[in-house]
């Protein structure tokens, strides 16, 4: 059963923004997953700022 133009476009729309949403979303992932991990868990404001 092939699929018409205007569901094709849907899909693709659907994956585009998950794409997207993947590639904003991955790196404070990545951090917030490290934090929560760490045994020492360092305190938001010398995480968010490297000098503080």
């Amino acid at each position: 059963m092939p699929f018409s133009d205007e569901t094709k476009d849907r899909v693709n729309a659907a994956i585009n923004v998950g794409k997207n949403i993947l590639t904003v979303a991955w790196i404070p992932m990545v951090i917030y997953i490290g934090y929560k991990n760490s045994t020492p868990q360092p305190s938001l404001i010398k995480l968010i700022t490297p000098l503080a």
